[in-house]
């Protein structure tokens, strides 16, 4: 009886090893970004911004956007955002310190959007993200959450 009791505390020890295992490896070895979904308010109206994975190709991040203005539906737009990082600002990152990136945005019209930003870390994979995007003459600012995905082998 001993025998099994000792045994299952050693797997329980092993799988919880496991699971923190994953959730503290260098940011350096993720290579994807996923951010949660989030909203704005603008003058008389809201913008929900959704995005898809950040892939990772080298010092950049890219996918693409949705955002969907309300209630005036017809400025809402999709396109595609690449938010650079090299690994330096990576590192960082992963010893806790905050970070500030650049980026660039362009609609599904072809127009430019200049992307701001800034990221704390909140344990090794997740974090905080406040992204600020120029559209025109105004600036959005988004505040949400990110966690790295899918390590590279």
């Amino acid at each position: 009886m001993m025998c099994i009791r000792i045994l299952c505390s050693l797997l329980v020890l092993a799988a919880v090893a496991g699971l923190r295992a994953d959730t503290t490896r260098p940011l350096g070895e993720w290579d994807s970004v996923t951010m949660a979904p989030v909203k704005t308010s603008i003058y008389v109206g809201s913008v929900a911004l959704t995005t898809g994975e950040f892939r990772r190709e080298g010092d950049t991040f890219s996918t693409t956007y949705e955002a969907k203005v309300w209630p005036w539906f017809f400025w809402s737009e999709t396109g595609r955002i690449t938010i650079t990082l090299p690994p330096a600002d990576l590192e960082r990152l992963a010893r806790g310190e905050r970070i500030e990136f650049k980026g660039e945005a362009t609609s599904h019209k072809n127009k430019p959007r200049y992307v701001t930003g800034r990221a704390d870390r909140k344990n090794a994979a997740t974090g905080t993200i406040k992204v600020r995007i120029g559209v025109d003459d105004t600036e959005l600012i988004f505040n949400t959450t990110y966690r790295f995905n899918n390590v590279v082998k």
